[in-house]
């Protein structure tokens, strides 16, 4: 899908190369993530694939046209760019902001209002609520999202992402980064994905180039990243603790506990007594209709409160992830939050089982073992 073939970067004023002598293969669906220290040449890679720089030499074919043969505006309208910063126009609405390009190629009015109010669905913000709101309104996160939903209104087969989730908070980036890798499972869109971000890498990646000095060092999965570093630089970029680093690869799903004790909103106080008591939590979730995760009743609850029935002593439950968060995601909450466990959800909060502490020190003490 993305060819580069001995491409090299020289800017004005400078004999070093920016980029040297760099080749790459990416196949059409995948993510390639460019990672390396500052000043890699990973930047200036991705701004050569829209022509915001063109190469010195050698030839960056997209599908099967060199993009030096293309017009540069009819490129970049079919390229999808996320970056940092957003981007977003203050002025426009959220909706406004989301249509730009699919404007810009003169779709119909009512196609692009369709096209515009699915994606801000996909993305998880309700066009009824958002469309009409400026970006000075939304959360970081919120923004972040529009800023996804804009690069791909077109419907873009490449999209390049620069540091996309890097402005947020770690939580809301696991989050975003979660969302992201859903949509793409969907998608399958063809993603060039800047970070200096190592960990980033390896859970976004489906291919990742490290780089340094504008030279490609090794182009390999995250698997054989972690397990076959090809040089000393591969293998201080990637770090200690390898095992660990694979828990970005293994999913919450994979490992799920379903062994665990829970009660429904009209529960009684004896049997939710009982449970918590036989429970090694010593607390019980509470399930709504279809199973929806409620919250959770723990000894001191029940202590604290009068009531008759669950619904009058459940708390509410924060230390939750979903069931396709990556290992790394569980483990970071429950540190965020304090807590031996964490309470998994599907995409509709239904209750899928827990994972504890321990389970996630079985899994890298196994991988460590097994290397």
């Amino acid at each position: 899908m993305i060819k580069l073939e001995n491409v090299t970067k020289i800017f004005p004023g400078s004999d070093i190369p920016a980029v040297d002598n760099l080749s790459l293969d990416i196949k059409e669906g995948e993510v390639c993530v460019l990672v390396g220290p500052s000043g890699c040449g990973k930047t200036t890679t991705m701004k050569m694939i829209n022509r915001i720089y063109d190469p010195t030499e050698g030839r960056i074919i997209l599908g099967d046209k060199d993009i030096m043969d293309t017009n540069i505006i009819q490129l970049r309208l079919n390229i999808g760019y996320v970056i940092q910063e957003i981007g977003l126009f203050p002025h426009l609405s959220i909706e406004d902001n989301v249509a730009t390009v699919p404007r810009e190629l003169k779709w119909p009015k009512e196609k692009v209002k369709q096209r515009v109010d699915e994606l801000l669905t996909l993305v998880g913000l309700e066009p009824e609520i958002y469309g009409k709101r400026r970006p000075s309104h939304l959360s970081g996160g919120q923004r972040q999202r529009v800023g996804v939903a804009r690069a791909m209104a077109a419907d873009p087969p490449v999209m390049l992402m620069d540091e996309p989730f890097g402005a947020v908070d770690p939580i809301t980036r696991n989050r975003l980064q979660n969302e992201f890798l859903r949509l793409q499972e969907q998608l399958k869109k063809t993603i060039v994905f800047v970070t200096h971000d190592i960990d980033e890498a390896i859970k976004m990646g489906d291919k990742i180039a490290a780089m340094q000095e504008g030279r490609l060092i090794q182009y390999s999965d995250p698997d054989e990243l972690l397990s076959t570093p090809k040089n000393e630089f591969v293998a201080n970029l990637v770090g200690r603790n390898r095992s660990i680093k694979r828990l970005h690869l293994m999913h919450t799903r994979d490992v799920l506990n379903n062994d665990v004790a829970y009660v429904k909103l009209k529960t009684p106080l004896e049997e939710i007594e009982q449970k918590v008591k036989d429970s090694k939590l010593r607390a019980v979730m509470v399930l709504g209709d279809d199973n929806k995760l409620m919250g959770i009743i723990s000894k001191e609850d029940i202590k604290r409160e009068k009531g008759e029935v669950a619904a009058d002593y459940y708390q509410e439950i924060l230390n939750t992830c979903t069931d396709d968060a990556t290992l790394n995601d569980a483990l970071s909450v429950m540190l965020s939050y304090g807590e031996g466990f964490i309470a998994v959800t599907d995409g509709q909060e239904r209750f899928k089982g827990i994972i504890t502490v321990g389970d996630i020190f079985g899994v890298v003490k196994d991988d460590a073992n097994d290397n």
